[in-house]
């Protein structure tokens, strides 16, 4: 009895030591590691700039107009900027051939005329002689037919008097409205073939702002939106302009997009070929344009991990994605003006992980 009272706190020793051990050990455990991370300060974006860039005001309608005929310019009535009105003589050939061609047709026509009647004449006679039977009817048939032939000819040489005519009035090169000559692309005593263009003229009633777009920014451009132009020579004149168009290739060279925008009320200041500025500026609803690598997608959610005030831990939180592309994300809830928002390393954290800034936030 005495032994084993004596043993007792020898045992209760040796129970001991591994607890004590095992406290040591809890003691000792290193520190969950201190991650470096890259932040990015959040600041809300509330309204949308695309420009500006440089453009010209242009027609809407234009027309590259030339003479229907062949022949030698022996005249040109205006120049580039001149205005001109409907019906006024632009340009005029050489009419020594189409009158030529003139007169031919008309004698042709005194012929047909002489050839017409003579055959009718002797289709009525045949026509009596056969009733008195002093003809065959192979005559009358023969007669018929010669009569048929040169009112045929007749007609054929109307149709070319007349086309002879519309040559001659061909020699002269008439304005089809009212409008400006924006291009000059032949001079006097050059030959011309029939359709080349003498000159282009505009309606400078519908104006334009033409605009080259590089081609990484047409995608992004607002198709809806009402653009701001202004002058460049005088940029307190501004005026609206919407898209009309978009060009659907870029340009092989520039590898621009052509943007054409209708001016809207647009004073008389914007002349044709006037350089402006055109801008969009517009109010958005509050939201925050990040790099795609902010972005954690865990059971169809959206979150980012966010610093702490004190810049030691990072917490998680959800967040509202309006838009995304592969480089970039909108986000409109869930996030805070200030908040530094981890860019990095965004799949080796865990809540409440601390970590160490790395960068300085922008």
């Amino acid at each position: 009895m005495i032994r084993a009272i004596a043993r007792a706190p020898a045992l209760a020793a040796l129970l001991l030591v591994p607890l004590l051990g095992a406290c040591q050990q809890e003691e000792t455990a290193p520190p969950a590691p201190i991650r470096p991370v890259l932040t990015l300060t959040a600041r809300p974006v509330t309204s949308e700039t695309f420009g500006p860039f440089a453009g010209i005001v242009a027609p809407r309608y234009q027309s590259e107009i030339g003479f229907q005929i062949a022949g030698r310019m022996v005249a040109r009535d205006v120049t580039v900027g001149d205005v001109v009105k409907k019906g006024q003589r632009i340009a005029a050939l050489d009419p020594v051939v189409t009158r030529f061609a003139l007169a031919r047709a008309e004698a042709d026509l005194a012929d047909a005329e002489g050839q017409a009647e003579n055959a009718t004449a002797t289709e009525a006679r045949r026509r009596r002689l056969l009733q008195g039977g002093n003809v065959t009817q192979a005559q009358l048939d023969g007669a018929v037919a010669s009569r048929d032939t040169a009112l045929a000819r007749l007609a054929q040489a109307k149709a070319n008097l007349q086309k002879a005519r519309d040559q001659m009035g061909y020699t002269e090169l008439h304005a089809d409205f009212d409008g400006v000559v924006t291009v000059r692309n032949a001079e006097v005593g050059q030959v011309l073939s029939a359709g080349q263009t003498v000159a282009t003229l505009a309606r400078p009633e519908e104006r334009e702002a033409v605009v080259d777009i590089p081609e990484n920014l047409a995608g992004a451009m607002p198709k809806d939106a009402e653009f701001t132009v202004s002058l460049q020579s005088a940029p307190d004149v501004t005026a609206k302009a919407r898209v009309r168009e978009i060009a659907p290739f870029a340009d092989a060279t520039t590898r621009a997009r052509r943007i054409r925008m209708t001016l809207i009320d647009a004073s008389p200041a914007f002349r044709l070929g006037s350089t402006l500025t055109v801008l969009l500026s517009r109010p958005l609803p509050s939201r925050f344009l990040l790099p795609a690598t902010v972005l954690l997608t865990q059971d169809g959610r959206d979150m980012v991990w966010i610093v702490a005030p004190d810049g030691k831990s990072v917490v998680r939180r959800a967040v509202t994605v309006a838009e995304r592309t592969p480089d970039r994300v909108t986000i409109t809830e869930g996030i805070a003006p200030g908040d530094r928002v981890v860019t990095a390393g965004i799949h080796s954290l865990s809540e409440g992980q601390a970590v160490r800034l790395t960068d300085k936030t922008s």
